[in-house]
């Protein structure tokens, strides 16, 4: 037990962090179930390092498969790192599908040069779904035992669509973000067609970035960008709204919280290529206060 405690200690310290808007919305959960939310973010986080650390893609591609590795014989029970007994712990705790970490996996290759599943450009949204499904769909799915969603419920899986939904609008949030980061690391996240009907291709993004500010043409791609990823948040809330009450304002929180990133990035002009898009902690503890006011 000492190994397990470690272990979600480790995995606190990693979402708070490196995840602060997940960090801030956990505490609005009963101990448990933000002990893991702290699992489940410790263990992507890490995954996460290992692929954008810059090492070289041999020393990544060894370390991401000692990993994977190490979480088939944590899940085994044979956990020998404090962090993956932590994480084994929840996934036994809630009955969270092992599967959903395999499709995360497969995703973090996708990021990684000289695996066979690598991709750093995305020609349509749905080459950019296979990303992102493995990436933070399946996040949302892991979610919902730990947010206290019986499988057995009559509208599960509208409920898991819209989990799976959530996921994939957090990670568009950061990827418009994150344009002039990932660009530096050589990705982009975008879909290339639809970025190509606003006039906008990588030679004019790069542009852009040595400008440190958008052109029209990326002003327009960016707003067309977030309009979709509104429309994410808005088809996923009836899944939130569904949610037992206990958990369900720490998720409308952090809804909240990341759907005011796209707020930030609009009041800048849709300047994602000289500064960073955050929402103030103040506004932050705002969503979590009327998440709380939420009708039960």
């Amino acid at each position: 037990m000492a190994v397990i405690e470690t272990g979600y200690a480790r995995a606190r310290a990693i979402t708070a962090r490196a995840g602060r808007t997940y960090y801030l919305a956990s505490a609005l959960l009963p101990r448990r179930q933000r002990r893991g939310v702290f699992a489940l973010y410790g263990f992507a986080r890490t995954a996460d390092d290992i692929v954008d650390d810059g090492a070289d893609p041999d020393t990544a591609t060894a370390a991401l498969d000692a990993l994977s590795a190490d979480l088939a014989a944590a899940l085994r029970g044979e956990a020998a790192d404090p962090l993956l007994a932590a994480l084994a712990d929840t996934v036994t705790g809630f009955a969270i599908d092992p599967a959903t970490f395999d499709a995360f996996l497969h995703s973090m290759r996708m990021d990684l040069p000289g695996a066979p599943e690598f991709r750093h450009r995305y020609a349509t949204m749905a080459q950019l779904r296979e990303y992102t499904y493995g990436s933070a769909a399946v996040i949302g799915l892991q979610m919902l035992p730990i947010l206290g969603v019986d499988r057995d419920r009559d509208d599960y899986d509208d409920l898991a669509a819209g989990a799976a939904l959530l996921g994939e609008a957090f990670q568009l949030t950061n990827f418009l973000r994150d344009v002039a980061e990932d660009l530096d690391r050589d990705r982009i996240y975008l879909p290339a067609d639809h970025l190509a009907a606003f006039g906008v291709d990588e030679q004019s993004l790069r542009a852009a970035r040595r400008r440190g500010r958008p052109d029209g043409p990326v002003r327009r791609a960016l707003a067309h960008l977030i309009a979709i990823n509104r429309d994410q948040y808005r088809r996923a809330a009836p899944a939130v709204a569904a949610l037992p009450p206990r958990t369900r304002p720490a998720i409308a929180a952090a809804a909240r919280s990341y759907g005011d990133i796209l707020t930030e990035i609009e009041r800048s002009g849709y300047d994602v290529l000289s500064r960073r898009a955050v929402v103030p902690t103040g506004r932050r503890l705002g969503h979590a206060g009327r998440a709380l006011l939420w009708p039960r």
